[in-house]
């Protein structure tokens, strides 16, 4: 069983570690990516570049990093708790956030955090994907909404019966939420960027 995990979790590290963002940017003629706004591969940056249909897309296939990694480890190493499917969609983000292509700087892991949940548990995904939608229309900070989204996932993995997916989706808050420390120290200085902002690096 542990080279079962150690081979999700090694398949899952490297569909997770494909910089969408940066690969879609360059060839829409858009240029780096991380030379602009935050310096971030995620969508929110490539919003920033006023290419909607790039972000949408960067969106989908970031969160399909996960959610492929969670179903190829589910049918390759199939058990009652699919304990190497999680491990794999857990990995997928740690490939996202720290890509050894990019030198281990990757994104900051929301599309595939909901990607990994959704596939996990819909209702729970959807749910959290629900308050994200809330907290970004009324507060239109992107970081704010992704934070108290994915560390809202445990409580409600738990209401809904599920303590697994409580651990799941809390592991996957944990790594999230370390790589947005820079965004939480702008949000208590009152500085954090709203959607749609331009400003360079």
């Amino acid at each position: 069983m542990t080279i079962e995990w150690f081979l999700a979790a090694t398949i899952g590290y490297f569909l997770g570690s494909i910089p969408f963002g940066v690969l879609l940017s360059r060839l829409a003629g858009l240029g780096d990516i991380r030379k602009i706004g935050s310096g971030n591969i995620g969508a929110t940056n490539v919003l920033r570049t006023g290419r909607k249909d790039i972000a949408l897309a960067t969106v989908l296939l970031d969160g399909g990093k996960a959610a492929a990694a969670f179903y190829l480890a589910k049918i390759l190493f199939p058990d009652p708790l699919a304990m190497a499917a999680i491990i794999a969609a857990i990995a997928a983000l740690i490939g996202h956030c720290y890509p050894v292509w990019l030198n281990f700087r990757g994104g900051k892991g929301v599309a595939t955090f909901f990607g990994g949940l959704l596939i996990a548990s819909w209702p729970l995904g959807l749910i959290t994907a629900a308050i994200w939608l809330l907290v970004a229309l009324s507060m239109r900070i992107s970081s704010l909404a992704a934070l108290f989204a994915v560390n809202s996932a445990p409580a409600i993995a738990l209401a809904l019966g599920k303590p697994e997916l409580a651990v799941f989706a809390g592991v996957m808050a944990l790594i999230v939420s370390i790589r947005h420390f820079d965004n939480i120290l702008r949000l208590m200085t009152g500085n954090e960027p709203k959607f749609g902002s331009k400003d360079k690096k």
